[in-house]
């Protein structure tokens, strides 16, 4: 039984762990084989950001369970369900904040002078904040409402 609080945290994590990803250079499935407009522009400025994570039920419902349990193992007798509540809401709470911290991401606002003299700003997933500088040739593609940046050379990391 005492595996159990373990186990259970390792399924949450793992969950957690199946994100979306918000880099200019992931595609769903449903994006695939799909048409895009594409633009071209230059760089004016890159901004830090950072994009906030994701709160659902998967994070707190998880923490719920793994809270109740636990509060439930080590303790008995008449406050045993008390407890067993207390920690399921309190796992509930402290699930929802983990999953939230464990999928933040490091992001860029890209601002970016079209060719055709308007500009842009795309917020993106960056893994260095060194992929756009000010300068640098990029290409926009644009559908369904989404806008990705990606240098207009492509380089091999």
């Amino acid at each position: 039984m005492k595996m159990l609080p373990w186990s259970a945290l390792l399924v949450c994590f793992a969950l957690v762990g199946c994100a979306d990803n918000l880099s200019g250079d992931t595609y769903s499935r449903d994006e695939a084989r799909r048409t895009m407009a594409v633009q071209y522009g230059t760089v004016d400025s890159v901004r830090p950001v950072v994009i906030e994570g994701e709160r659902s039920m998967l994070g707190q419902g998880g923490g719920a369970v793994i809270g109740g349990i636990a509060a439930n193992t080590v303790t008995g007798g008449r406050g045993q369900a008390l407890a067993t509540a207390v920690g399921a809401v309190a796992g509930a709470v402290a699930g929802g904040m983990a999953q939230e911290k464990m999928t933040r991401a490091q992001g860029a606002e890209i601002t970016v002078q079209l060719d055709n003299g308007s500009g842009i700003a795309v917020v993106q997933e960056v893994q260095s904040l060194n992929e756009f500088v000010p300068g640098q040739r990029v290409r926009l593609t644009q559908a369904d409402g989404k806008t990705r940046v990606a240098p207009l050379y492509y380089r091999n990391p």
